[in-house]
C-alpha cells in the first residue's frame, strides 16, 4: 500500500538581519574562582587555556561500581583563579562593545552556581571593576566628542527613537533644568564615593573605526525577573523590597500605605523584536553618570542571605546598553531629520541568578519559592539550548520553547540571529559544589553547540563622508563673515588718540578729519575695486552659467539616448523577471514534487529497513534453532549410543554369567558322575588333588568392561589414590592371616553415587567356594571415571585372588556333619545324587556365584 503523500512544510521566513548561510558559535567561556580557604579540598583544576578537569572529591562515588570518574570540559578560552578582571574584558566584552558602537547587538550571560563570582565578573568591587562598568568606559571613550545635545534623541513606547531639532531639544531641557528630576542624573554631580573606586578603570580603553560623521545618544535601562515577573528597577515607587510589609506600629499597612511595584509586559515591535513594554530607559552622557543609574537600580534588587551566600541573588537582571546613532546633513551641521536613518544597537549585561539545591542552601517560605522559579527559568534556558541543537544538528523543526519561561522570551531575538551571543560560566572549585559544578559543565557543553546567524553590518546612508571635519575647516557661514570684516579692518590706517584735554587743543581733530578722509578714500577705492571685481567675477558667471547650459544641453541629449537604451533594458528585465517568475513557479513545483518523492523514498527505505531487519531476525533465529537441534540431535545420539553400549555390555555380561554357571554346573556334574564309588570315601592324597586340578578346568570369571588380567601387582601404584572398599554384607569372615587392606578406603556394602564422587579407585570383594571346598576370596579392582551426564562409571583393570588350602591335603567341609545313619555308618559325599542335588543347589542358589548380582541381592527364578 503506498503511503499517503504529507503535506510539504512551508518555509520558515527569512528574518531580516540574518544570514543564513554564515553561523557563529555561542562563544562559552570558563572562569574558575579561588578558593576562600586555603585548606579548602579542590574538585576542578584548569588542564590548559581551554580545557578544564573534575574529578570527584574524596568519599564521593560516582558510579555504581565505586570507581571513581574523572570528565574534562573544552571551552572556548578558561580563565584561571589569577585572571585580572582586564583580561576578561579584552577577550569577551571587548568585541562586544565594538559591535555594539558599529550597529550590532551583543548578549553577555554570567551563569553559576551560587557564590561562584557571576556578580564580580559582572560588576567588580571596589579598586577592581567589572565587564559593566569597562563596557561604560569603552562606549564612552569611543564616541564621546561624538554625542549629541540632550533630548535631541527622544525615546518611545514603541521600542524606537524619535529625533528633535536643536531649538525642541533646548527648551526640553530648559523645562527638565527647571523641574529637576531624580531619574534623570547630573554630569555636574559629584561622584558617589560608594561605587567610585569601581568605574575608576585605570586602562584606557577605545573601539576603532567609529563614524565621525554621526552623533550619538546612549540610553541605559534596568530590570529584573524575579519569579517569572519583570520589574523595572528604575521605576520611582514608594517601594522597599527589603523592608517588612509593616508600619511603625507593627500592624500591616493599609493599600492607601503600600504601593508595590507593578510586573511589565513583554512586546514585539514592528521589527519583530521583544522589548519591555514602559520601561523606563535613561539618557546619559558618561560613565558616572551610567554607573549611578546601575547602582541606584542594584539597591531594589532582590538579594537574599541563604545558606551558601551571604548576599545571594534572587532574580536575574538585565542591563540595557541602548546606542542610537544618526548621521549628520550634507553640510555636517546638524542631525540628520530622518526617522528610517536611525541606527539603533543594543548590548544586553545578563547576571542570572545562581543555581541551587534547596537541601543545600536550607530555604523556605519565600526563598524555597524563590529558588524553585530560578531553577524553573534556568531549566527552560537549558530545554531552549537543547532543542535549538538538535534542531541543527538533526534538521529537525522543533518548536523551541521560549515563551515558557520570560528569560528566554525576552531574549530569543538573539538566538534568531539578533547579534553575538556570549556566555561566561563562573564555577567555585570547592568540592562541596562539584555536583552543580558537574551540572553547570554539562550545560555549557550543549550551550557551545549552538549556532546563532552572523548579523549583517549596518547600511549606508549615501551621504558624503568627512562631513564634520570639512565644515570644521571653513568655519561655517558665520565664521566668513568674522574672516572677511577683520581682513578689512585691518588694512584701514590706524585712528588717532580722540582724546581732548584742553579747549584750546586744534590739532586733534584735524588729524582725526584727517585721518577719517584718508580711511573714506580708502574705502571708495576698494568700493569701486569691489565692483569693478563684481563685474569681471560677473561676467565669469556668465561665461560660466552658458559653459553649464551647453553642457547641460549635451548632457540632456545624453541622457534622452541613456534613458532610451535604459528603456529597452527595462523591458528586457520585464521579460526576464516574468521568465523568472515562470521558472520560480515551475522550481517550486518541481521543489514539492521532490519532496514528494522524497517523502515515499524515505518511507520505502523504511520499509525495506524494516524488513531487511525481519529476515535478518529470522535467518539469526534459524540458525540459533539449527545450532540448538544439531546439540540437541547430537547430545541425544551420543545418550543413546552409551545407553545401547551400556545395555548391550549388561546383557553381554549376564548371559556370559548365565554360560559361565552353566558351565560350572556341567563340570561339578561331570565331575561327580564319573567319579568311582567306594564303600568309604578316602581323602585323596596330595598329588591326586593337584592332577584333578589340573584335569580341571575352571573358566574364569568374567568381568564387565575389564581388561585382561594382569600377572604384575604393583602395590605402589595406589600409594597415593582414595579408594571405595565394596564388601557386600553376605561376605563371610576367613580365618586368613593375609586380609585385603587398603589405606584411605571408604568401606561400603552397597556401591554408592556419593562414595564413588569422592575416590579415584574402586575394589570389589568377591567370595565365591572353589573346587576343593574352600572359600576363595577375589579382589576385583578398577578406575573410578566421571561420565558426561555427570555421573561416574567403574572401568576394571585387575584380579587379585586370596585362596586357604589344609596342608593334609584333605578337604575341609564348608557345612556341618550330616547326622549318622541308622545302621551306624557315617553319612557319605559319595552318593551320586545327594552330592549333584547339593552342587546344583548351591551353584543355583549361592549368593556366592559370580558376575553383577553378588552384591548380596539373590539371583531371580524363571518361573
Amino acid at each position: 500500500m503506498k503511503p499517503a503523500r504529507t503535506k510539504t512544510p512551508r518555509k520558515p521566513p527569512v528574518k531580516k538581519g540574518s544570514q543564513t548561510s554564515l553561523k557563529d558559535p555561542v562563544g562559552v567561556y570558563c572562569r574558575v574562582r579561588p578558593l576562600s580557604l586555603p585548606e579548602q579540598e579542590c574538585c576542578i583544576e584548569v588542564i590548559s587555556n581551554t580545557t578544564v578537569q573534575l574529578h570527584p572529591p574524596e568519599g564521593y562515588r560516582l558510579n555504581r561500581n565505586g570507581d571513581y570518574k574523572e570528565t574534562q570540559y573544552s571551552f572556548k578560552q578558561v580563565f584561571g583563579t589569577h585572571t585580572t578582571q582586564k583580561e576578561l574584558f579584552d577577550v569577551v566584552a571587548n568585541p562586544l562593545v565594538d559591535d555594539l558602537i558599529h550597529g550590532k547587538n551583543g548578549l553577555l550571560f554570567t551563569y553559576g552556581v551560587t557564590g561562584s563570582g557571576k556578580t564580580h565578573t559582572m560588576t567588580g568591587s571596589p579598586g577592581e571593576g567589572g565587564l559593566l562598568p569597562r563596557c561604560l568606559d569603552m562606549l564612552f571613550n569611543s564616541i564621546g566628542s561624538f554625542q549629541a545635545k540632550r533630548y535631541v534623541f527622544k525615546s518611545n513606547d514603541r521600542n524606537s527613537m524619535d529625533i528633535q531639532c536643536e531649538v525642541d531639544a533646548l527648551l526640553e531641557r530648559q523645562k527638565r533644568e527647571a523641574t529637576p528630576n531624580p531619574k534623570t542624573p547630573s554630569s555636574k554631580r559629584q561622584v558617589d564615593p560608594e561605587f567610585a573606586d569601581m568605574i575608576n578603570v585605570q586602562e584606557f580603553c577605545k573601539a576603532e573605526e567609529v563614524d565621525e560623521d554621526s552623533v550619538y545618544g546612549v540610553f541605559v535601562s534596568y530590570i529584573e525577573i524575579y519569579n517569572n515577573y519583570i520589574y523595572d528597577l528604575l521605576e520611582e515607587v514608594p517601594f522597599d523590597p527589603i523592608k517588612p510589609k509593616w508600619n511603625s506600629c507593627s500592624a500591616p499597612m493599609r493599600n492607601t500605605d503600600f504601593v508595590p511595584p507593578q510586573s511589565k509586559l513583554l512586546r514585539e515591535d514592528k521589527n519583530h523584536n521583544m522589548y519591555v513594554a514602559g520601561c523606563t530607559e535613561v539618557e546619559v552622557k558618561s560613565t558616572e553618570e551610567a554607573f549611578e543609574v546601575f547602582w541606584r537600580g542594584q539597591k531594589k534588587r532582590r538579594i537574599a542571605n541563604t545558606h551558601l551566600n551571604r548576599e545571594s541573588s534572587r532574580s536575574h537582571s538585565v542591563f540595557n546598553i541602548k546606542l542610537v546613532q544618526a548621521p549628520l546633513d550634507a553640510d555636517g551641521d546638524n542631525v540628520l531629520q530622518e526617522k528610517e536613518q536611525i541606527t539603533i544597537s543594543q548590548l544586553s549585561l545578563v547576571d542570572l541568578a545562581g543555581s541551587e539545591r534547596t537541601n543545600r542552601t536550607k530555604a523556605e517560605g519565600n526563598r524555597l519559592r524563590e529558588a524553585g522559579n530560578i531553577n524553573q527559568s534556568l531549566m527552560t534556558l537549558r530545554t531552549c539550548m537543547e532543542v535549538l541543537r538538535e534542531n541543527q544538528t538533526y534538521g529537525t523543526n522543533k518548536m523551541v520553547p521560549y515563551r515558557d519561561s520570560k528569560l528566554t522570551h525576552l531574549f530569543k531575538n538573539y538566538f534568531d540571529g539578533e547579534g553575538k551571543v556570549r556566555l561566561i560560566v563562573c564555577v567555585n572549585p570547592k568540592a562541596e559544589d562539584y555536583e552543580e559544578s558537574l551540572q553547570v559543565m554539562r550545560f555549557a557543553e550543549v550551550t557551545q553547540e549552538v549556532e546563532v546567524a552572523r548579523p549583517t553590518d549596518k547600511a549606508i546612508s549615501g551621504l558624503t563622508p568627512g562631513r564634520r571635519y570639512r565644515n570644521q575647516a571653513r568655519g561655517g557661514p558665520v565664521g566668513d563673515e568674522l574672516l572677511v570684516s577683520e581682513v578689512v579692518l585691518q588694512s584701514f590706517p590706524p585712528l588717532p588718540s580722540c582724546e581732548i584735554l584742553d579747549i584750546n587743543d586744534e590739532q586733534t581733530l584735524p588729524r582725526l578729519i584727517e585721518a577719517l578722509e584718508k580711511r573714506h578714500h580708502l574705502r571708495q577705492m576698494m568700493i569701486d575695486e569691489f565692483h569693478k571685481q563684481s563685474i569681471t567675477f560677473k561676467a565669469l558667471l556668465q561665461e560660466f552659467d552658458n559653459a553649464v547650459l551647453n553642457k547641460e544641453n549635451y548632457i540632456q541629449g545624453k541622457l534622452s539616448e541613456k534613458q532610451k537604451v535604459i528603456s529597452g533594458q527595462k523591458s528586457e528585465i520585464e521579460r526576464l523577471e516574468k521568465k523568472n517568475k515562470t521558472l520560480e513557479y515551475k522550481v517550486e513545483i518541481l521543489e514539492k514534487t521532490t519532496t514528494i518523492y522524497e517523502e515515499d523514498k524515505r518511507n520505502l527505505q523504511q520499509e525495506l529497513e524494516t524488513q531487511n531487519q525481519k529476515l535478518q531476525q529470522q535467518f539469526s533465529d534459524k540458525r540459533r534453532l539449527e545450532a540448538r537441534l544439531q546439540g540437541m540431535v547430537t547430545e541425544t545420539t551420543m545418550k543413546w549410543e552409551k545407553e545401547c553400549e551400556r545395555r548391550v555390555a549388561a546383557k553381554q555380561l549376564e548371559m556370559q554369567n548365565k554360560l559361565w554357571v552353566k558351565d560350572e554346573k556341567l563340570k561339578q556334574l561331570k565331575a561327580i558322575v564319573i567319579e568311582p564309588k567306594t564303600e568309604r570315601p578316602e581323602r585323596p592324597s596330595r598329588e591326586r588333588d593337584r592332577e584333578k586340578a589340573t584335569r580341571r578346568s575352571v573358566s574364569p570369571s568374567p568381568v564387565p568392561n575389564a581388561a585382561p588380567v594382569r600377572l604384575r601387582h604393583r602395590r605402589s601404584r595406589s600409594a597415593g589414590d582414595r579408594w571405595v572398599a565394596h564388601k557386600p554384607a553376605s561376605n563371610l569372615q576367613t580365618e586368613t592371616v593375609m586380609q585385603p587392606q587398603v589405606p584411605h578406603a571408604i568401606t561400603v556394602s552397597v556401591a554408592n553415587e556419593k562414595a564413588l564422587a569422592k575416590c579415584e579407585k574402586y575394589m570389589l570383594t568377591h567370595q565365591e567356594l572353589a573346587s576343593d571346598g574352600e572359600i576363595e576370596t577375589k579382589l576385583i579392582k578398577g578406575d573410578v571415571y566421571k561420565t558426561r551426564g555427570g555421573g561416574q562409571s567403574v572401568q576394571f583393570t585387575e584380579i587379585e585372588t586370596l585362596k586357604q588350602e589344609s596342608p593334609t591335603g584333605r578337604k575341609r567341609r564348608s557345612s556341618t556333619i550330616a547326622p549318622a545313619q541308622p545302621d551306624g555308618t557315617e553319612s557319605e559325599w559319595t552318593d551320586v545324587e545327594t552330592r549333584c542335588s547339593v552342587a546344583v543347589e548351591m551353584r543355583a542358589g549361592s549368593q556366592l556365584g559370580p558376575g553383577y548380582q553378588h552384591h548380596a541381592q539373590p539371583k531371580r527364578k524363571k518361573p
